[in-house]
């Protein structure tokens, strides 16, 4: 059983990482800090977690935890991730690895020297939706891919994240926040990777220093292209659609955990077109995502998203960015 201590325990602590801990069959919570102490204990009470510490070295520091999980603003994740490779706790960061691809560079050198493990929470990955549609675009059964769709938004103006709409505390808006679960999605669908990108942004009243909404448009090297509108001013929905020269795979709310979701596969024959649905559960995602890591501690497996998955998801939002800048494609750095 490893015992982790929670870096930043938030809202996304709250909803989603503590019912996946009760879960977990590798994996229990220790530990947890909050810079808000009162609040902190406040929530370990809640919990039934043993200890409550201000900062992320305190947490570190204490002799329970085996390993932290960081779920503080994108900003504070260098801060956190070296902290804790600084002590010696493997550590699992979550989306957006950080602000910039330098960041991320420099956790993913300091990791390695330290022979510390780095893995990035890109959630999905350990979805079982996520996993179905691309064992069937690996075993051919749409042909070719020619295009892949991911998409992704919600209503960020009702969050308690009020941080969402501060670029320099979230690096940017739904491009960052959710463009990056949609980039990582079909990066693992196809088992490729996107060579150049672009994207139109828009802004608003209530979009501060980040994007409103966005397309982006993403050109593999196998010669598909992934397109991907994300947004905070829409309800929430995460369609994916995958486009092969013999057929296609739709899952409307692909990514989503709050319900069963129908994947359906159209093949197109000579007189009509065959349908086939199969429902399936992400229920337990979060449970999969941090036994894996636990997995990897205990028994020396490699985390399926290790840091330099995230480098590469950074590098294609930094690119995306650019993009939205200048107005041009721009190639992957």
């Amino acid at each position: 059983m490893v015992r982790y201590g929670i870096a930043g325990f938030g809202l996304h602590a709250v909803r989603r990482l503590m019912p996946g801990f009760a879960l977990a069959q590798r994996s229990r919570v220790v530990a947890l800090s909050r810079r808000d102490l009162q609040k902190g204990q406040a929530e370990a009470a809640r919990f039934g977690i043993a200890h409550a510490f201000a900062s992320t070295d305190e947490l570190c520091r204490c002799p329970e935890v085996d390993a932290v999980f960081v779920t503080s603003p994108n900003a504070i994740h260098l801060a956190d991730v070296l902290t804790a490779i600084r002590h010696g706790k493997p550590v699992l960061c979550e989306k957006p690895m950080a602000l910039n691809a330098g960041e991320a560079d420099q956790m993913t050198d300091v990791a390695d020297q330290s022979k510390v493990l780095l893995g990035i929470a890109q959630c999905f990955r350990f979805e079982e939706s996520v996993r179905r549609i691309r064992e069937s675009v690996q075993r051919g059964e749409i042909g070719r891919v020619v295009s892949i769709r991911s998409d992704f938004t919600h209503p960020g103006l009702a969050s308690a994240r009020r941080w969402l709409h501060d670029a320099a505390i979230a690096g940017g808006g739904p491009i960052a926040d959710v463009g990056v679960h949609c980039v990582d999605a079909m990066r693992y669908i196809l088992g490729d990777e996107p060579e150049r990108v672009f994207a139109a942004t828009v802004a608003d009243e209530h979009s501060g220093t980040v994007e409103a909404s966005a397309l982006l448009t993403l050109k593999f090297s196998s010669g598909a292209v992934g397109s991907s509108f994300v947004s905070f001013r829409a309800p929430y929905q995460s369609p994916i659609t995958v486009v092969g020269t013999e057929g296609t795979i739709l899952a409307h709310d692909g990514l989503t955990i709050e319900h069963p979701v129908v994947i359906e596969r159209r093949k197109a024959g000579q007189v009509e077109t065959q349908v086939e649905t199969q429902e399936v559960s992400n229920a337990d995602t979060y449970a999969r995502q941090v036994d894996a890591f636990s997995t990897a501690i205990e028994d020396g497996i490699p985390f399926p998203v290790p840091g330099e998955e995230g480098l590469q998801n950074q590098r294609i939002l930094d690119a995306l960015y650019r993009s939205a800048q200048s107005g041009r494609e721009e190639k992957i750095a």
